[in-house]
């Protein structure tokens, strides 16, 4: 699964509302050209972490709009742009995906 988004930024926001996280990134999915990497539910509690890839600036575009829209409805628990995962960092980040 990595190899299609190799390349490619990475935008990870987590909220404290999963249906906030598909309302957040459905903005920016319409806001910016980037794909949906996934959705994942925490373990504890209704919080929710979202991965998007894209172009640096697509990526940085999605995120603006997606804290934008989750701000009055979620509290935003943390969020970063990675420009250029490392090798050792697409590892760990398909490892979540595929627990």
């Amino acid at each position: 699964m990595a190899g299609q988004y190799e390349g490619m930024a990475i935008g990870v926001f987590e909220l404290d509302s999963e249906c906030a996280c598909f309302v957040a990134l459905d903005a920016a999915a319409k806001a910016a050209d980037i794909k949906i990497q996934a959705v994942e539910r925490n373990r504890m509690g209704a919080e929710a972490c979202v991965k998007m890839r894209g172009t640096v600036s697509n990526v940085n575009a999605a995120m603006e709009v997606a804290l934008e829209t989750a701000g009055p409805i979620a509290n935003i628990i943390s969020h970063t742009v990675i420009a250029a995962p490392a090798a050792d960092t697409e590892t760990a980040i398909a490892m979540t995906i595929h627990k």
